[in-house]
This record gives structure tokens, C-alpha cells and sequence, in this order.
């Protein structure tokens, strides 16, 4: 699962820089049949069928959507070599991965191919690689970092309800401090508190908010499975006040992947990393801007060919849709630029 930034704050926005212009569809016109010398460059689909035809959870616009991708591709060019001729990709699924937490990183590993590193280890690297450009930052820019943390993970509650109905502040509990936790809270159980109430007070006074760069690599770490040194612990918040409490006693809770760590995954492979969601209906799009490709670039140079996440949308900034499937990008090199669906 995932969780993309969708407010907007001066924060937010100088540590997350704005994406360039998303580009519209370009609806290919068709190519007009070659002298009878000349033997035809490439068809559109040289394939029987499609392979998005087989993809579940798909409205009947998201598949069309998907099915002119696959068919005329997508073009890219690395920005930080102007004589490259650039390439046109042809975008497939590459099938389900399970819904437990991990799926970033599931779907990045297959989605590169990387057939030798797991998905908690290419967390680690992720996490890892957050650090080591940190501890090179300026105050100001892991200042900025720290408020944008902040906003995802400890947001103010007196802000923000025009937009969620329901807000979240992760905290992080050592799994060898459960004993001492429980305790503490029968203590107040005892005194004639409710259980949610002595809860929160005892997690929020103990446990580590995540709401720095420190407190986030510690978060990201977590993979739900025995090896972690942290268990998730999730209050949920309305306008009203606490509405419940996610006390993660079984530890399987891992953290779900955001903009912040594809950021740190495209900096330590030197790749440009392409989210590309496909809202259904009730995002209130027309079909052709239903395909939305959302870029995080690397931090330096870029020394390898982007690879592509899929996100099923189910309307505006990703809501109900935080779950990361891999595409897998098969080159199509007699495409060009002017014929692809889309240029990057």
C-alpha cells in the first residue's frame, strides 16, 4: 500500500517539488500504409488480444484507457542526456501482489526484475539511502522535510477536515516495551477510564510520534514481520475527536510506502520512477484524461531506464487507491515519439 501527499502546504511544497505539467493524450493518428516496397516499421499491437483484458478491478474506461498504452506505448527520453534518442515502452501488468503493507516495494522488485532482492530488503536500501542524503542536507531542506513528515504522520487536528473525514497519527511502539504499555493502561482502566481513552493517552505519552526524518526512517523500517524492532500503533481522528484505535498487537502491520521513499527507491537505482494511475468514474474525469503518469525523479544522475507502478484510482489525490502494482515496460523501438500515446 501507499500514501500519496494530496494537501498542499508551503512545506509540503518546497520539500516535494511540483511534478512538470501532466501531459494530455495524444490520440495517435493512424499511419497511413506504406509504398507496397516498403515493408511496414511496426503494428500497433502485434499481439492476439490484450493483456489488459485480464486485469481485475477495472472499469470499462480504465481499460480502453490502459489498452491504447499498451498499444502505441510511451515515450521517454532521459533529461540529463540531450543526444539520447529516447524510447517508446510498451506498459503490461505484471500481475498481483499481496495487499499487506509491503507492496511498494513488492511491485518495485518485480517491476525492475530484481529477482534476488526481497522486498523487506529493498525497504532497508530505500530506508538507508533516506539517511545518507540526509545527513548531507542543509538545516533548511531537512527542516522542510520534517514539516512535510509531520504532515503525513502528526497532523494538526484542527486543520485539514474540508478535505479528510478521518485523520491519522502513527506512533511508534517498541515491541519490548508492550508489557510496560499494557500495564500502564489497566492502571488508568482501573481509575474508571474507558479503554480507547486510557489507550491514546498512554501510546501519546509514550510512544514516538512520527514526525521527523529520525522518526520516519523508523517507521519505514517496519515490514510486519517479527524482525522489527517497532510495532504501529494508528489513532484515527474525526472532527469529534478519537474515533478509534489500531493497537497492532500482532506486529503485522507494516508501513505503507509514500511519495517520500519511491523519491529515496528512484535516487538509489539512478531511475526515473513513473506512477501511473487510472481513475474510474467517480474521479469525475473524462476517459481521456483518465491516465494520469506521476514522475519522481532522482537525485542526481539519471543512469538507468525508468520502470512504472500502477495504481487503480477511485477518484482525486489517489483516495481509496493505495495500493502499488507493477508494470512491466517492454521496449518498442520502431515507435516514435510522435506515434506514442504518451510522451513523458
Amino acid at each position: 500500500m501507499g500514501k500519496l501527499l494530496c494537501e498542499s502546504s508551503p512545506a509540503v511544497a518546497e520539500t516535494l517539488k511540483p511534478s512538470p505539467p501532466l501531459r494530455t493524450w495524444q490520440d495517435p493518428a493512424p499511419i497511413p500504409p506504406p509504398p507496397p516496397s516498403i515493408e511496414p516499421a511496426v503494428a500497433p499491437d502485434p499481439t492476439p488480444g490484450n493483456p489488459w483484458d485480464d486485469v481485475r478491478g477495472l472499469e470499462d474506461q480504465q481499460r480502453r484507457s490502459l489498452q491504447k498504452v499498451y498499444a502505441w506505448g510511451v515515450f521517454w527520453r532521459n533529461r540529463d542526456d540531450a543526444a539520447a534518442p529516447g524510447a517508446t515502452f510498451r506498459l503490461s501488468h505484471g500481475g498481483d501482489v499481496e495487499a499487506d503493507g509491503n507492496c511498494l516495494f513488492t511491485a518495485s522488485r518485480r517491476a525492475m526484475g530484481l529477482i534476488k532482492v526481497g522486498a523487506r530488503e529493498l525497504r532497508q536500501r530505500t530506508v538507508r539511502r533516506f539517511l545518507e542524503d540526509r545527513a548531507a542536507d542543509a538545516p533548511g531542506k531537512k527542516e522542510a522535510m520534517d514539516a512535510a513528515i509531520r504532515h503525513l504522520y502528526s497532523p494538526d487536528l484542527k486543520m485539514g477536515w474540508g478535505i479528510h473525514v478521518v485523520q491519522e497519527v502513527k506512533l511508534l511502539a517498541r515491541k519490548a516495551d508492550r508489557e510496560a504499555l499494557d500495564s500502564a493502561i489497566q492502571e488508568l482502566l482501573d481509575l474508571g477510564l474507558q479503554r480507547e481513552n486510557a489507550a491514546e493517552s498512554i501510546y501519546k505519552e509514550r510512544c514516538i510520534p512520527v514526525d521527523d526524518g529520525s522518526s520516519w526512517a523508523k517507521y519505514m523500517s517496519i515490514s510486519g514481520s517479527p524482525e522489527d524492532e517497532f510495532d504501529i500503533v494508528t489513532l484515527q481522528y474525526t472532527e469529534d475527536g478519537l474515533l478509534s484505535i489500531d493497537e497492532n498487537r500482532g506486529g503485522h502491520a507494516a508501513a505503507f510506502g509514500d511519495d517520500i521513499a519511491i523519491g529515496c527507491l528512484a535516487t538509489e537505482f539512478g531511475r526515473q520512477i513513473f506512477v501511473v494511475q487510472a481513475h474510474g468514474a467517480d474521479a469525475m474525469v473524462d476517459e481521456e484524461h483518465s491516465i494520469f503518469f506521476l514522475p519522481h525523479h532522482p537525485m542526481g544522475q539519471i543512469r538507468e531506464p525508468p520502470f512504472f507502478l500502477f495504481m487503480k484510482g477511485t477518484g482525486w489525490c489517489g483516495a481509496g487507491a493505495d495500493h502499488y502494482e507493477p508494470l512491466i515496460a517492454q521496449p518498442i523501438p520502431l515507435v516514435p515519439q510522435e506515434k506514442a500515446a504518451f510522451v513523458l
